[in-house]
Parts: C-alpha cells; sequence; structure tokens
C-alpha cells in the first residue's frame, strides 16, 4: 500500500465521515497500516490523521471507541511524534475517563493506549501528593484487569522520580500491592519488577522496607526471577537487585550475587531485541564507581564480550549508546581494564563513532574515550594526541548537541594533560580557538568545561603553548571568567590562571597584562567569596604570584593588605583561621613566599606582617593538627625568623 499524502489520500474524508461503519473501517485501515512502521506512522501524523481519530473517542458506539484507542496506543507507540500527537489531539483526558466506562473492551484498549503513552517521557508527570490521584492508581493496581495494573505500574515507572514520591508511594500502600503482583501474570509480573525498582532506586528506608516484606520473601522472589526462562522478567530482576543492591550496604552485598549479576547481564546482552539494548545500561548502573565489581566484570572477560558486541555490524543507536557507557564504567578506575580495551584495539570503534549521526552515541563516545583516557601510562605515551582521536574531539566542539559538546570538552580534558610535546597536535586542529569561544557561551556547563580544558592544557607546559593559549584567550576574558556568575566557573578560572602564573618570572608576568586587571579580579573574588573552593585555588594564583621578584611580592602584598583596610580583619587572616585544612595549607604557601629569604624585600614584608598579626597567627599554627599545615606554618616561621624574633 503506497504512503499516504494529502494530496492523494482521501483517509481525512473517510476518518470525518457521519457514517460510523466509514469511520469504523478507516480507523480500522489506519491501525493496521501503521502498526510496527515508523514511516507511515509519521507520514498519517503529517497528513493531520490523529486528531480525526481522537475524535471518535466521544462516540457512544463502543467498537468505534475501541479501534480509536488501539489506534492512538499505534501512533504512540516507541515514536515521540506520535505520542505528541496523541496529546495535541486532546485524546488524554478523553482515555482517563474512558477507564472507568462500563464496556470492558473499551477499558482494556483505553489502559493499553495509556500505556503506550506513558513508555514515553513525553507522557504529562502524574502528581502521587494528590489524595485523588493516589487513590486512583491504587485502583487501577487492585484491580483483576490486567491491563489496568499494567498501566498503573506504567504510570509509576514514568512519574517516580524523586525521594519525597517514593516515601509517598511506599506508605500510601503501592510498594505492598506492586509485590503482590509478583505472582502474578508474565505481563503484570516484569512491570512490577520495573516499577519497584523505580520506587527503590537511591532509597535505603524504602529498600529496608521492601526486604522486610513477608520477612524477606519478597526479596527471595525476585533473586529467584533472575533465572526466569523470559529474559525480559531476568533483566528486570536483575534491575531490581541492583537497585537494592545500590541504595543500601546491608543488603547483597557478598560475592556470590555480585558475580550472578555480572554473569547475567553479561549473558543478557546476546538478546537481539529491547532486551539486548538495555542490559548493558543495566550492566552501567551495576558496576558504576565500583572497583570490586569492575574487577569481577573484567574477570568476566567483559570487554572481550563488548568488543565482539560491536564487531557485529550494523548496531542500532541504542545499543552502541549502551555499550560505550558499559565500556566508560570498566575503565574507570581499573589500569587492567583500560590495557585490555586498548590492546582489543576498541579505541578504533569509538573514535568512529565520533563522527556518528546520533547525538547519544556520539556523547557516549566521548564519555567512554574520557574514562579511557585517564590511563597515565598511555597518556605519556601520547596514545591519545593525534589527529585520528583529537580532530573528530575538536569537531565535535561545535556540535549542535549541548550534551556532545560537553562530553567532548570532558574527553579533551584528558587527552590535553599530556605528558609529552604533542599539544602542538591539538592546537593545530585548531583546539585551542574552540576551547576560548566555549568560554564565552551562555551556557554554565560549557563555560565550566571549557575553562577546564584550557586548565589542563596549560599544566606544566612550554612557554610557546602557554603564550599561544593566552593570546587567544585575553586577559580581559581571563578576567571576566574569574568574576563569572557561576562558582563552579570561578574556581575553575582561577586553576587555570593558577597554572598561567605557575613557573618561571615570565610566567607570572601574565598577572600583570593589560595594567593588572587579572590581579584585581582575583582579589575582588577572594573579598566576597563564600565557598572554600575559591579562596584555595585564588590562594595558590598569589602563592604563584608571590614566588617571582620584589615588584611581584609587593603587589601580592598590596592584594592581601591594601591601605584603606583602616586595621579592619583582612579575609587573609579569615583564611589562616579557616576550619578547611586546604585553605589553612594554601594561605600559607603565599606566606613562604613572601618571605623567602634571599629576597632583597623580604625583611620589609615580614615587619609588616608582624605588624598585621600575621606573625602570631603563623606561631599558633606550627602544632596545628594538620601535617601540612604544621610542616607549612614551621617552613614560614623558619624563614622569619632568620631576620630575628623581635
Amino acid at each position: 500500500m503506497p504512503t499516504p499524502s494529502a494530496s492523494s489520500d482521501p483517509i481525512l474524508d473517510r476518518l470525518a465521515s457521519s457514517d460510523c461503519e466509514v469511520r469504523f473501517k478507516a480507523i480500522r485501515e489506519v491501525k493496521n497500516h501503521i502498526i510496527g512502521n515508523r514511516t507511515r506512522k509519521l507520514s498519517y501524523i503529517k497528513l493531520g490523521a490523529v486528531p480525526a481519530v481522537a475524535a471518535a473517542l466521544a462516540d457512544s458506539d463502543p467498537n468505534l471507541i475501541v479501534q480509536s484507542a488501539a489506534a492512538l496506543g499505534s501512533f504512540a507507540c516507541g515514536v515521540d511524534a506520535g505520542v505528541r500527537a496523541v496529546l495535541d489531539a486532546g485524546a488524554f483526558p478523553r482515555l482517563i475517563g474512558l477507564l472507568s466506562a462500563p464496556d470492558e473492551k473499551v477499558v482494556d484498549a483505553t489502559a493499553r493506549s495509556l500505556r503506550m503513552i506513558y513508555q514515553s517521557k513525553l507522557a504529562p508527570k502524574y502528581d502521587f501528593f494528590q489524595e485523588e490521584n493516589m487513590q486512583f492508581l491504587l485502583s487501577l493496581l487492585k484491580s483483576e484487569n490486567e491491563n489496568l495494573t499494567g498501566l498503573g505500574a506504567g504510570i509509576v515507572i514514568h512519574s517516580c522520580k524523586t525521594i519525597g514520591e517514593q516515601n509517598i508511594l511506599c506508605h500510601a500502600g503501592v510498594l505492598e500491592k506492586l509485590t503482590s503482583l509478583l505472582d502474578g501474570s508474565l505481563s503484570q509480573r516484569d512491570a512490577s519488577l520495573e516499577s519497584l525498582a523505580a520506587i527503590i532506586k537511591n532509597n535505603p528506608e524504602a529498600v529496608s522496607k521492601f526486604v522486610e516484606f513477608h520477612s524477606g520473601r519478597a526479596l527471595h522472589s525476585v533473586t529467584e526471577l533472575t533465572e526466569d526462562r523470559y529474559p525480559r522478567t531476568r533483566l528486570f530482576a536483575c534491575l531490581c537487585l541492583i537497585s537494592v543492591k545500590n541504595s543500601s550496604t546491608c543488603y547483597l552485598q557478598d560475592i556470590g550475587i555480585k558475580t550472578k549479576l555480572v554473569y547475567i547481564l553479561l549473558e543478557l546482552l546476546d538478546d537481539s531485541g529491547q532486551v539486548g539494548d538495555e542490559a548493558s545500561f543495566a550492566f552501567s548502573s551495576l558496576i558504576a564507581e565500583k572497583e570490586d565489581l569492575q574487577k569481577l566484570a573484567f574477570e568476566a572477560n567483559a570487554i572481550n564480550k563488548f568488543n565482539c558486541l560491536l564487531q557485529k555490524r550494523p548496531v542500532h543507536p541504542k545499543r552502541l549508546e549502551g555499550v560505550f557507557l558499559a565500556l566508560a564504567d570498566l575503565c574507570s578506575k581499573l589500569e587492567c581494564c583500560r590495557s585490555s580495551f586498548l590492546s582489543l584495539q576498541v579505541l578504533n570503534l569509538v573514535v568512529d563513532a565520533l563522527t556518528h549521526e546520533d547525538a547519544s552515541v556520539r556523547t557516549a563516545a566521548c564519555i567512554c574515550l574520557r574514562s579511557v583516557s585517564r590511563s597515565i601510562k598511555n597518556l605519556s605515551a601520547g596514545r591519545f594526541m593525534n589527529e585520528r582521536v583529537v580532530f573528530p574531539l575538536v569537531q565535535l566542539l561545535s556540535d549542535l548537541s549541548i550534551s556532545v559538546q560537553v562530553a567532548a570538552l570532558g574527553a579533551i580534558s584528558n587527552i590535553v594533560v599530556d605528558f609529552l610535546p604533542h599539544k602542538s597536535t591539538f592546537i593545530q586542529c585548531g583546539g585551542i580557538k574552540e576551547l576560548v569561544q566555549l568560554t564565552k557561551s551562555m551556557d554554565s556547563s560549557l563555560r565550566l568545561n571549557a575553562v577546564w580544558a584550557l586548565r589542563n592544557m596549560v599544566f606544566l607546559t612550554d612557554k610557546m603553548c602557554k603564550e599561544g593559549v593566552f593570546q587567544e584567550l585575553t586577559a580581559s576574558s581571563m578576567a571576566s571568567l574569574i568574576c563569572d556568575p557561576e562558582p563552579s566557573v570561578q574556581e575553575q578560572a582561577l586553576a587555570l590562571f593558577r597554572n598561567f602564573v605557575d613557573g618561571c618570572v615570565y610566567s607570572v608576568e601574565h598577572a600583570f597584562a593589560e595594567d593588572g586587571i587579572i590581579l584585581d579580579a582575583v582579589g575582588r573574588q577572594l573579598q566576597k567569596s563564600s565557598k572554600i573552593e575559591i579562596g584555595i585555588q585564588g590562594m595558590y594564583v598569589l602563592s604563584n604570584i608571590a614566588s617571582g621578584n620584589d615588584f611581584h611580592k609587593e603587589a601580592v602584598m598590596q592584594l592581601l593588605f591594601p591601605q584603606d583596610e583602616n586595621g579592619s580583619c583582612s579575609f587573609f587572616e579569615q583564611f589562616l583561621k579557616s576550619h578547611d585544612n586546604r585553605l589553612r595549607t594554601a594561605a600559607l604557601w603565599v606566606v613562604v613566599n613572601l618571605t623567602f629569604p634571599a629576597s632583597v624585600g623580604a625583611f620589609g614584608r615580614i615587619v609588616n606582617l608582624r605588624s598585621l598579626g600575621i606573625v602570631s597567627r603563623i606561631k599558633k599554627m606550627v602544632n596545628d593538627s594538620c601535617m601540612d599545615v604544621k610542616l607549612r606554618a614551621r617552613l614560614a616561621l623558619g624563614q622569619i625568623i632568620t631576620f630575628g624574633d623581635s
């Protein structure tokens, strides 16, 4: 059957016919035509068929309503454009109302249609805090109608996202009702497992309540379902157990269950359908940030398994995304995993995916590359600083997707921390220009990550590289970033400038470019900032400047103790009294560099520090509880007393 078009297909006239039989046949024809065919769905949506189909929900003929609900469910199934069209047609409230219809077939068709809608992120958010909504949800879950209980579970899966929502569902008895569905049909069991995982995720209180149900029988039932004959059931049972394990250190922490989950999920990767697509995401949630589980996965030959999956062409974008994210988590901590990844040549496949048409795949490939490039050994060997890797990454800095840009910046931040003179490759690919451009973005996450990447680029680099970056960035832009509205950007900007002024005297001179605009910005931020990390980075900026010549040291003294302060307590004195060990240590480094004995003006600065009460404060710090503070205080005091102790 040809694809319908506005000029040739009379289907809209038939859908709007006053003859009930004609409308019935037209809706059924549309439904049969679009089932499982995304292209045809989009064609009918563009044609304007959805509002005409939705209008039939107001008819009095139950058979027509059933066909309409079924067709709307088909439009919504797996296609966000279809969900949007159904919602825009005003069908959602009508479908909700039809759940209380006297005709069982109408209720069934309506519930199935709503289940399709609730599988999409576009579905309306369900407010569990309204009493009538909670009662309606409980009525769905208590129903003997399988489609109604499935709809209730689908609403929980879609809308239960916060701790507050999880707790109110627990207190209302939803957790207990969902647990009882584990003994139901296959459909009810799967829906129950998925919604249980949503309610207990990252919620120790909900986990404890679930585990204690019927003296642990509910947890035992879920554990048994990991060996069910149906792959989808096994996947959802694993997800439920992962939620229990990740949410509480009291349950499922023995190596036996951990190993079992690793092997089940690796086996599920072989499923050719949706289960195989989702298994890698479940695997990621199992091993993320957990070195012991990553080691178990490595021993289970997980990296080779994922590599084999990538070799099968073509790979569905969803599966590709999941595999890259799983590999990213696998390689996040263990060098043995990264070595295996590189030896299997998986890096080539990841680099190829940087130009994939799907933005989610490009994002996942960048995240994977960032994780693998944490390897100091391979960074120092220059494994990542080559045109094949760098060029597509730089191209992604101008990607239309902000998520892709942020992920690419994350990968670049690691790669530019290079221990050999390979940074010229990044510069030649136009990387610096792109990074500087992103520091001016309206999006704070892009500014933050661009500054972070520049910070790593300048880290322990040579004069030529620093000059190139500074010339592109300019002193005025550097000062603006230090005074950025976002504290996180301020912190990274100070860390970037700390690297600029690290090293020889020529590096310190950057602080005095454009009449000292950057140094003024540093002073303003230190005066007003309440964030500890900003104070720490600012102190290290001043410490590096104070390591220069006498002119540089005097500029730091003037910034710390301006003459118009009229004896008021300076921020620097407050930093020396801080409860944060890192800030006290950083502040003491400034004193150490200001009082370096070989400096011509050291004596005069010591006299000033003594008159301002700084020396007496340092004397109290020589027995500090923190070893770093104690050592820096003794070093500073040792330099000071070389000029006398009075």
